[in-house]
Parts: C-alpha cells; sequence; structure tokens
C-alpha cells in the first residue's frame, strides 16, 4: 500500500473551507467568527453556516476564507484550538 500525499494547495487559495467543530454554546459561532476574522479580515459573512450535533453538545461552524499560506492557516488553527471550546478543525 503506498502513502498519499495529500493534495497541494496553490496559495492564495480563494474559497478554502473550514469546518470547525466545538461544544455547544450561545457564543459558539460568534468566537468563531471573530478569530477567523482577525486572520482572515475579508471574511465573507454570506458563507457561514452552523449545525448542531444530534444531542445538541457539539456544533459546527462552516465558512469559506480565502487562504493566504500555511502560516495564516496554523496561526488560524493554533488560535482556534487555544479557546478549549474548539475541539476539531477540519
Amino acid at each position: 500500500m503506498t502513502k498519499q500525499e495529500p493534495p497541494k494547495i496553490e496559495f492564495p487559495c480563494p474559497d478554502y473551507s473550514l469546518k470547525v467543530i466545538g461544544v455547544g454554546a450561545d457564543d459558539y459561532e460568534a468566537l468563531v467568527v471573530e478569530i477567523v476574522r482577525k486572520h482572515a479580515p475579508d471574511l465573507d459573512m454570506t458563507t457561514i453556516t452552523t449545525q448542531p450535533s444530534r444531542n445538541g453538545k457539539f456544533v459546527s461552524v462552516r465558512l469559506a476564507i480565502t487562504a493566504t499560506g500555511p502560516e495564516q492557516l496554523e496561526n488560524l488553527h493554533q488560535e482556534l484550538m487555544a479557546t478549549g471550546k474548539v475541539k476539531m478543525v477540519i
């Protein structure tokens, strides 16, 4: 079995999709949007959708940004995870 390389991303990458999954709370979506806007100020608010898990314990926030490079994505991921509310960024 050969190891498959992840697809290469060409930057800038418009419409880079993110799914941020975390603990369901009233302020969760606002928290995610605030952090994402720090790293991607041109965030198109019309791309944002939220979906609660079946039992309501978790919420996923989906959005699209223009990814400018690996450093931006790493910094965004680190800040989201540092909140303690975000469990996974896909």
